[in-house]
């Protein structure tokens, strides 16, 4: 009785775990490409021309930081740029 009891706690504990991981996750997963559409959509749209810098581009560094960053990534990847700090 008490192995049963042991692995319905067991199993409950795995659920509530895996849960709180899924819901996490696809909070990344929305942040990370909502970074890498805006990163796209600056570079589209020319943005930092108009303040007199070169655009972004589409380097390896600089999809992983949008995409594992999200948008705070883009916005230091910008402000970077504005620093003249290429990435």
């Amino acid at each position: 009785m008490s192995d049963l009891l042991l692995a319905a706690i067991l199993i409950v504990v795995i659920l509530v775990i895996a849960y709180y991981v899924i819901k996490n996750l696809s909070v990344l997963v929305v942040n990370a490409v909502l970074g890498l559409i805006c990163l796209f959509i600056l570079n589209t749209l020319n943005v930092m021309q108009w303040v007199g810098k070169p655009d972004l581009g589409y380097s390896l560094a600089t999809i992983l930081i949008a995409g594992i960053g999200g948008l705070p990534g883009v916005f230091v990847l910008i402000l970077l740029n504005l620093f003249g700090i290429t990435v």
